[in-house]
């Protein structure tokens, strides 16, 4: 998981990122506010310090959350009810106070991305009777044979075919998958559709929409019996 951590204090920001990386997660550290408002749109989380040197710390939870659903922990340091009301009413996930223990905030985080896994159906899974995707074991199976894919592989087709339907900017991709913000006219998304359609087919639903990015066009979404045809949900037989 891909963490943007807006710390100040460049110690604590260093001794987090290092914790948070021991439990698998790309963590990106940034110093100010505004550098913060530049990197969250390729977060699957951001930390945010609720005094940053630069901006007001509720202004700032609540730019990023009209910008999007990503979840965010704030952190205070005023060990108040109404600091941490006032963080939740911006727009933050959850909120907790200084100082930080790092078990606390690994238990937060799985908390959080546990809530908005749910929000957005994301732990269901994937399942178009032939090719299935597990988001949790991040495993992938074809007509019941497991696939390999590489790590940027799975989350590419994971990002397309959890929003099955909708068209994703190459821009976002790039975001989303890479953490990248402004190589847009990089042929890294090509490659790696390229090499997804050569392991799962060239039906495998993923379709290029010619100047806009990339969709799902069919599928169906494990529990729910719905089914997708040509980016429409398709009517029942």
């Amino acid at each position: 998981m891909r963490i943007v951590l807006e710390e100040s204090d460049r110690e604590l920001a260093d001794r987090l990122a290092r914790d948070l990386r021991r439990l698998g997660h790309t963590v990106d550290p940034v110093g100010t506010g505004r550098d913060l408002l530049d990197r969250f749109r390729a977060a699957d989380l951001v930390i945010v310090d609720l005094g940053p040197p630069d901006l007001d710390g509720m202004e700032l939870l609540r730019e990023i959350r009209a910008e999007g659903d990503t979840p965010m922990i704030a952190v205070t340091g005023h060990r108040t009810e109404a600091a941490r009301v006032s963080a939740l009413r911006a727009g933050s996930d959850d909120c907790m106070e200084r100082p930080l223990g790092f078990r606390e905030l690994a238990a937060r985080i799985d908390a959080v991305m546990r809530r908005a896994a749910q929000r957005s159906g994301s732990g269901r899974g994937y399942d178009n009777g032939s090719i299935s995707i597990d988001p949790v074991r991040r495993g992938v199976q074809l007509d019941g044979c497991v696939v390999q894919l590489t790590g940027k592989e799975f989350d590419l087709l994971w990002l397309l075919a959890s929003r099955q339907g909708t068209v994703i900017s190459r821009g976002e991709i790039m975001a989303r998958v890479w953490g990248d913000t402004w190589n847009t006219r990089s042929r890294t998304v090509d490659t790696h559709v390229s090499s997804l359609r050569g392991k799962l087919g060239l039906d495998c639903g993923i379709t290029t929409v010619r100047g806009v990015g990339l969709r799902f066009l069919r599928g169906t979404v494990a529990g729910t019996g719905e089914r997708w045809e040509n980016g429409q949900r398709a009517e029942a037989a």
